[in-house]
């Protein structure tokens, strides 16, 4: 087991990096809706972005989350996985003997490893989200701006993930890269508790008894069924966090978490938490089948050549 941690990190890099390609497309739909700014529905904001910028607005500030995932899935996953181990090794069971998994050790894990999600994947969702946002339509929006901010909404404010983070920090100090850190933990913590618990009993579930491990098809229908849970259910804190992270690009509107909370449903009600749900949802299933399905195969891949070369 010492080879662990480098089994975890090339297995997530490659589950990572295949949910990304998957999920990136309408994850620039999700965010410009829940912006909130110039769009109307999900169909609209999808012909609006194509007919603006072509099929490349779709991935606009992919290539900042591909590059960084392999840490950050990498950890994320291992702090999960070693979590889990550590709470099983001190409850004196053991793993590999035991396929069995206690609702306890699995809340924990998940929760820990939502905290450290959050620590790494600030900064990489803040400048993902300001590139996506971008280009947003502000004469449209009608945000009563003044004319030099109009100006500069008619070109890119960022030429790029590192002149975007150059920016931010520069303007806004090392802690504006963890602009909406808060809403992102409450919406991370229970979150990861709600992706990795339903894929560890669904993947159970699925899987006959007499079968020494689960099938890819079970590993994906799994993987796809937590995603679009956690997902779902994230949306509320997802709406707020975007928002927040969203604002500043070319003017900054809220306080807080509590003031944009309460300035958007002052402004759009109820459903404004709601925005975007449908888009969370579908884009959760293809994204976590192909996050689990990369970080399980390859990792069983590694392990059987771990096994071949080192009986």
């Amino acid at each position: 087991m010492g080879s662990f941690q480098l089994e975890d990190f090339a297995a997530g890099w490659i589950g990572g990096a295949a949910s990304v390609i998957v999920g990136h497309p309408l994850d620039t739909v999700k965010t410009r809706l829940q912006a909130g700014v110039g769009y109307g529905n999900t169909l609209s904001c999808i012909r609006m972005v194509y007919r603006r910028e072509s099929v490349f607005g779709f991935f606009k500030g992919m290539s900042f989350p591909l590059a960084s995932i392999a840490v950050y899935n990498a950890v994320v996953f291992g702090v999960f996985s070693n979590m889990q181990r550590f709470l099983s090794q001190h409850r004196c069971r053991e793993l590999e003997a035991s396929p069995s998994h206690t609702l306890s050790d699995l809340l924990l894990a998940s929760m820990v490893a939502g905290v450290v999600s959050v620590g790494l994947g600030g900064p990489v969702d803040l400048i993902k989200i300001r590139l996506q946002m971008q280009t947003q339509p502000f004469r449209e929006a009608n945000l009563h701006l003044k004319p030099r901010a109009v100006a500069l909404g008619e070109q890119p404010a960022y030429h790029g993930p590192v002149h975007c983070m150059a920016t931010i920090v520069r303007s806004e100090g090392l802690g504006g890269l963890y602009r909406g850190a808060g809403a992102m933990l409450l919406r991370d913590v229970p979150g990861y508790c709600l992706y990795f618990i339903p894929y560890v009993f669904l993947n159970e579930w699925i899987t006959p008894e007499a079968c020494a491990g689960p099938s890819p098809c079970a590993v994906w229908l799994a993987g796809g069924m937590a995603g679009a849970i956690s997902w779902g259910t994230a949306t509320p804190m997802d709406v707020v966090k975007s928002r927040l992270q969203a604002d500043g690009v070319y003017v900054s509107k809220y306080k807080g978490v509590l003031d944009c909370i309460s300035q958007s449903y002052r402004k759009e009600g109820l459903k404004v938490f709601f925005r975007g749900i449908t888009v969370n949802a579908v884009r959760g299933f293809p994204m976590s089948a192909a996050m689990f399905l990369g970080y399980e195969l390859s990792l069983q891949a590694i392990r059987r050549d771990h096994t071949v070369t080192d009986p």
